[in-house]
């Protein structure tokens, strides 16, 4: 098993103004959020087998991420490396690079055919692939005719993409043009946070065939087969900052889906195997054709790639809680041989030459004898299994006549019942009672005699080195010591091991002893004198067999008393455990406690402080953030510890299932390590808890200050009370007077009002008076004017 290798790559800032707010730092192999006073923010603290600053280049990335998966590539191992993160955050950089610096796939192409060159005797033929994953369909990049291509799988090829145009190639050169004339073909656009981003997900695949050449002595004829991918995945993006609409909309919906059932896929592969349950590979394209990458048959890397800016911090979280997921897979790796049958019995024609060359040195007769007395204990156990297998048998029959003494019985009892009282039949039931009896006695005697009988296995003189039982069957295939002759040939070696393939290097050496061949029982059973030498030698063998197990015995109670006294010692140390795992659990609610207390204080503080441009308000801000900050470093370091002890428990369950089967020393040794590594813990808590009370104490005497600060704060604020009082009860005699005059002229106004409109009336009502007074003087004129014309009269003319 092997695990996933994972790297972080951080891409240059797009501008080199630094913003107020946080930061990623890069730490070793650590990468980490900061804020502006390079404090740590809690739980952004992400730890990967590589990560690459702003100024790494692609070669270095290459060099210690990549190199290793190309070399196994050309030993027969599978490799996959695909590059992973969000939009313009420098993936596709990484894997084609520029002109001044290549790529992971232009080093790696380099590189497969210099290492092809160096291996002289291996010939190797190389095919190259190169497709894209546009809109969740595949698309041929070396052919444009091939569109919309399907994925198959098989026995023999496993997932594999039909109708992929695959191309024989000769030399890096060759094979960097198709990439070339690929990337023509390839789907691009413009959005706002790239000018040239990746629109599709590219696969470059090479299949590394090799075997060996004929001059070769060591070769077997097997045919290596390695698939290398070489992947560039297109960017996840977001559409308020991407800007995407239309076309350029659908392929981010397109893209996000593939990357979201990777993280799927990768989720349910980081979950361990007994959690892990359906692996949904076949929700996209991209996660089928990977899978054998993904937990399967092949050595990947994985290089995420992360923006540094303050913009992107939610996209980077986002791809560092990816790789931390990925980091957890193991894959199960393994050469990919093809064995043809010519090459399998090559193969096992080299090692029975090998067998024959050991059997014919010096130590011949020494692993003859190691051998016979090997195959002597094997006959020993198949004896002691038909014995124990007779005994089974003998158990059953036995368990069967009881059963049918206990039915006999039985139907006796009943008809004795049945018969009653009756006293003419008793002279006939006792008659059958005695015959019932008598026949359970015989049964009984060959129960005893024959059920209960150990099958015995010296009546007949007719084993070789071990006697069998006369129950077994005579051996099919057994050659006898008097055929062996200086060399043993290939039929008798397997008929003697029965197949098996012996590691003749284990063989302990033995002294060489006089081999003693027994003859051919060919005689009839009344031979007293052969009989007399097996019933000797067997007993022998029985002596020998009672002392190993007297032996055996006796180191197993030396063993039993040991493995007491070390549970003994287990069980104290568990118990030290116990009292050391309380600890941390204890000074994390101390310090959630004064946690609590802190930001009581705190808020109590700030409520005195309204105004939020004082220095006090300031000061008390700061001290607020290097309190919290301080709390959550105490925080996560105690929950480290915690989650440090919830390990170590699981490891002590896998001490009591493991006990019963290793020896207890290297338990004990074990426990004692993880003793030492909590103490040690235990002991850097109780530095960090120190540097914590130290920093408490400075805190009180700023809370002091600040304290004295907020009396003189409180007594100007009560003087500014009773003026405000003062104030706010002029200004209600003044809203008083305000509301009176207010009052009166609105009363004033509804009387213009009224009088406004008693003149409107009284206008009207002259008007109408004047025009009926004009109509009658009008009319009265007429009439005067009509008299007159009827009747003249003379006026006389005035005196004077």
């Amino acid at each position: 098993m092997e695990k996933i290798c994972v790297a972080v790559r951080v891409r240059p800032p797009v501008s080199l103004e630094t913003s107020g707010g946080v930061f990623w730092k890069v730490e070793d192999n650590r990468v980490s959020l900061h804020r502006q006073h390079d404090t740590p923010v809690s739980g952004t603290s992400y730890a990967f087998d590589h990560v690459f600053e702003e100024t790494c280049s692609n070669a270095r990335v290459y060099e210690l991420l990549t190199k290793d998966i190309i070399h196994a590539a050309v030993e027969g191992f599978n490799g996959t490396v695909f590059a992973y993160g969000q939009t313009s955050s420098g993936k596709t950089f990484t894997m084609n690079g520029s002109a001044d610096n290549p790529g992971v796939i232009s080093l790696g192409v380099k590189d497969i055919f210099d290492a092809i060159q160096m291996m002289s005797n291996r010939e190797f033929l190389v095919r190259v692939s190169y497709m894209e994953i546009y809109n969740e369909e595949i698309n041929d990049l070396l052919a444009v005719e091939n569109q919309k291509l399907q994925i198959h799988e098989s026995l023999e090829h496993g997932v594999f993409v039909a109708g992929l145009r695959e191309e024989i190639v000769n030399s890096a050169e060759q094979v960097l043009k198709l990439i070339e004339s690929g990337e023509v073909n390839r789907h691009f656009g413009e959005t706002n946070m790239n000018v040239r981003s990746s629109r599709s997900h590219t696969i470059f695949r090479m299949v590394i065939e090799s075997k060996g050449k004929d001059n070769d002595s060591s070769s077997t004829d097997a045919i290596r087969v390695s698939v290398l991918n070489l992947v560039d995945l297109a960017g996840s993006e977001r559409i308020a900052k991407t800007g995407a609409d239309g076309v350029r909309l659908k392929e981010g919906k397109h893209i996000n889906k593939s990357l979201m059932a990777l993280g799927n896929v990768i989720n349910k592969l980081s979950d361990g195997v007994k959690q892990r349950g359906h692996i949904p590979y076949r929700d996209s394209k991209l996660t089928r054709i990977l899978q054998p990458a993904l937990g399967g048959n092949a050595k990947t890397s994985i290089i995420c790639t992360i923006a540094p800016e303050e913009d992107h911090i939610e996209e980077t979280k986002g791809t560092l809680q990816f790789a931390s997921r990925a980091k957890r897979i193991t894959n199960c790796v393994q050469v990919n041989e093809i064995l043809t049958d010519a090459a399998l019995l090559k193969r096992q024609k080299l090692e029975i030459e090998e067998l024959r060359r050991k059997l014919q040195g010096s130590h011949a007769g020494v692993l003859e004898q190691e051998i016979l007395k090997l195959r002597n204990d094997m006959l020993k156990r198949e004896k002691l299994q038909l014995e124990l297998e007779e005994e089974r048998r003998s158990r059953k029959e036995r368990d069967q006549c009881v059963r049918e003494q206990q039915m006999r019985l039985q139907n006796h009892n009943s008809l004795v019942t049945s018969s009653g009282g009756n006293g003419s039949h008793s002279e006939e039931q006792n008659s059958k009672r005695q015959s019932f009896c008598e026949e359970c006695s015989d049964s009984n005697g060959i129960c005893q005699g024959g059920a209960f009988r150990t099958p015995c296995s010296k009546a007949a003189p007719n084993a070789f080195v071990v006697k069998r039982s006369n129950y077994s069957r005579l051996p099919e295939y057994s050659p006898l010591p008097d055929t062996f002759s200086n060399v043993a040939d290939e039929d008798t070696w397997l008929k003697m091991n029965k197949g098996y393939i012996a590691d003749l290097d284990s063989l302990q050496m033995t002294p060489a002893t006089k081999v003693q061949s027994f003859p051919l029982n060919d005689g009839t059973p009344g031979c007293s004198n052969e009989n007399y030498r097996d019933v000797q030698k067997l007993k022998r063998q029985l002596e020998n067999v009672t002392e190993e197990k007297n032996e055996f015995q006796r180191k197993y109670s030396e063993e039993k008393i040991l493995n007491a006294r070390l549970t003994g010692e287990i069980s104290e140390l568990r118990q030290e455990v116990l009292v050391i795992r309380e600890i941390p659990r204890r000074l994390y609610e101390s310090v959630v406690s004064s946690k609590d207390f802190y930001e009581d204080l705190l808020c109590s503080m700030k409520s005195f402080a309204a105004d939020g441009e004082s220095s006090t308000a300031k000061k008390l801000v700061s001290i607020s953030e290097i309190g919290s900050s301080l709390f959550s470093t105490l925080e996560t370091n105690f929950l480290m510890a915690m989650d440090g002890d919830k390990s170590f428990s699981n490891n002590d369950s896998l001490v009591r299932e493991q006990c019963k089967e290793e020896e207890s020393t290297c338990w004990k040794e074990k426990l004692s390590s993880e003793l030492n590594t909590i103490k040690e813990k235990y002991h850097g808590l109780e530095k960090d808890l120190d540097l914590n009370n130290k920093f408490l104490e400075t805190s009180k005497e700023m809370y002091d200050s600040l304290e004295r600060e907020f009396r003189l704060l409180q007594e100007e604020r009560d003087s500014l009370l009773n003026k405000v009082s003062e104030s706010s009860q002029t200004l209600t005699m003044v809203t008083d007077q305000k509301e009176n005059v207010l009052k009166d002229y609105n009363t004033e106004v509804e009387k213009k009002k009224n009088l406004e409109e008693e003149i409107k009336q009284f206008s009207a009502a002259f008007a109408c008076r004047q025009k009926s007074l004009v109509s009658f003087h009008s009319d009265l004129k007429s009439k005067i004017e009509k008299l007159r014309a009827q009747n003249p009269v003379s006026v006389p003319k005035s005196r004077g």
